[in-house]
């Protein structure tokens, strides 16, 4: 299925059923009063966070969606039946916010929840509420309002634990493969990850997490070059980002300490709450580089980068290092969950 993380949509409420102007009409009563009842309520429109859902590919198909009118009042003071709300399913993890305005109407974040985005009519008065000790015979009665109609901007931001960031060909796709279940596309060129992809991460019973593999970052990103650029936004809700460098690159010229310093002006030109969240090093393909060099030249690019955050060093491919970085992400969301609780 194609991602979708962006959708515009119309939606509009249902109108409120009019009031109904009637008089009671029986025989041997000649003059029997008002008996004109009030119509129904419009729909309103719900967006309800759907956890089968993963994109909203499917907005770009239908984009308008209208509730039903609430039904006329009637005689005998029947009031006219009030309209079924329309409920939108999208995925868990979309921001609605206003298309004029700019406001943001609300956040979906757990599976089942609902948000009001366009109030539904208000029914109409029938003639009988309008019956006095003056006003014998009222005729009498207002008709519903209407809907509220709304151009909305759905967007989605994937709800992940931990993000990878790193150049094309860094091995994110690898490492995410390794951790979960998860399948992206692995190849020896660039830009193999064209959307995001989540994996679970099963640490021990009852303990996992979730990891989200963005595109790869180039230089230029914040200017629109490449692709990762366009996902940096389904980061803003990890907690913690594990930057991936690959430190045995095939061309001569690479630098792994210069690709960390590309992705940091990135991060920086994007956003600066991003740019400060926290982050680890990872240096993977340990296994491309001969055992007796590995620590010198680990080494030297964490030297030069000044790091001074955790670093660690794997191979996703092989899997060596990947166990115990595991367990320490488990460890650090796990007090993340503590101090949020």
């Amino acid at each position: 299925m194609k991602f979708v993380d962006e959708a515009t949509i119309t939606v509009e409420a249902g109108k409120g059923g009019n009031g109904c102007v009637s008089f009671r009409r029986e025989k041997f009563i000649p003059k029997g009063g008002p008996d004109g009842g009030d119509g129904g309520d419009g729909g309103d429109v719900f967006l309800v966070a759907d956890a089968g859902l993963n994109t909203l590919v499917d907005f770009r198909y239908t984009r308008r969606f209208k509730a039903d009118n609430g039904q006329p009042g009637m005689g005998r003071n029947r009031t006219g039946k009030s309209a079924e709300d329309l409920l939108i399913p999208v995925p868990v993890g979309t921001i609605a916010s206003d298309l004029d305005t700019g406001e943001i109407i609300g956040d979906l974040t757990e599976a089942g929840q609902r948000l009001l985005v366009a109030k539904g009519g208000y029914h109409g008065i029938g003639n009988t509420r309008f019956k006095s000790s003056v006003n014998r015979a009222p005729r009498q009665s207002t008709p519903g309002t209407p809907g509220e109609t709304r151009r909305l901007r759905l967007e989605l931001r994937l709800l992940a634990d931990v993000g990878l960031l790193g150049l094309p060909n860094a091995g994110k796709s690898t490492f995410i493969r390794a951790v979960s279940a998860a399948r992206p596309k692995v190849a020896d060129y660039p830009f193999t990850t064209l959307y995001p992809n989540l994996g679970v991460v099963k640490v021990a019973d009852h303990k996992s997490f979730v990891v989200a593999d963005i595109p790869g970052l180039v230089e230029g990103a914040a200017e629109g070059a490449g692709l990762g650029i366009r996902f940096l936004r389904h980061l803003s809700r990890t907690g913690l980002l594990l930057h991936l460098v690959d430190v045995a690159p095939q061309s001569e010229t690479a630098d792994p300490a210069a690709d960390v310093r590309t992705i940091e002006t990135e991060l920086q030109k994007y956003s600066d709450t991003l740019a400060r969240r926290e982050r680890w090093l990872v240096l993977n393909k340990v296994d491309m580089l001969p055992e007796n060099d590995r620590s010198r030249h680990c080494d030297e690019i964490i030297r030069r980068l000044e790091w001074n955050g955790p670093v660690y060093a794997i191979s996703a491919l092989s899997g060596e290092g990947v166990r115990p970085l595991v367990q320490d992400i488990m460890t650090h969301i796990d007090r993340q969950r503590e101090a949020r609780t």
